[in-house]
């Protein structure tokens, strides 16, 4: 066999798609167990996605007033050199930050995305499943729709969007204010 034919080569599962739905059967037993184990999935990445979220805004927050601090050094004989250099560094470290804390904070976001979109697959794709769906309080249409869960997960999206935007305003503020008080 040539290296052209074992690239062309697709290799497919020898399982039936009976053995397939037998094997789910197994494992998760009816559509509610199936139900039951997406939800605990989106709660338990939620509740990541929330502790990475608190972790960014705390670290954020004490920059901040690190940044505050070192903007108020009235110190007279190193004072405006501090203020000229320590600024600058801790807005570069709120945008490395905030750059850090982004591909963790999506990433969360899409397994959450990944689960409400099996979710909604089950409920749409067993008869059985929609009806206790409709009927029962716990789950609304609204709570599980796309635009609701997503809407509820747009802080934590924006956040460092918005941090990044922020450090640059202030660090591009901190050298302007140090530069013209200078000329002075």
């Amino acid at each position: 066999m040539t290296r052209e034919t074992e690239s062309s080569t697709i290799i497919t599962s020898s399982v039936p798609a009976a053995d397939v739905e037998s094997a789910e059967t197994l494992l998760f037993g009816t559509p509610k167990e199936r139900l039951d184990f997406y939800r605990k999935e989106i709660q338990y990445e939620t509740a990541i996605l929330s502790n990475r979220t608190n972790a960014y805004l705390s670290a954020q927050s004490f920059l901040v007033i690190a940044f505050a601090s070192s903007m108020a050094n009235l110190n007279p004989e190193w004072g405006k050199l501090f203020t000229l250099v320590v600024p600058p560094f801790l807005t570069l470290l709120g945008l490395i930050s905030s750059m850090h804390a982004w591909p963790g904070i999506r990433a969360a976001y899409e397994i959450i995305d990944h689960w409400h979109f099996k979710q909604s697959q089950l409920l749409h794709s067993q008869p059985a499943m929609g009806l206790a769906y409709d009927d029962s309080p716990l789950f609304s249409e609204h709570e599980s729709s796309e635009k609701g869960y997503r809407k509820s997960l747009m802080f934590s999206m924006r956040t460092p969007w918005l941090f990044s935007g922020f450090w640059f305003l202030l660090g591009a503020f901190s050298i302007y204010a140090q530069l013209t008080d200078m000329a002075f």
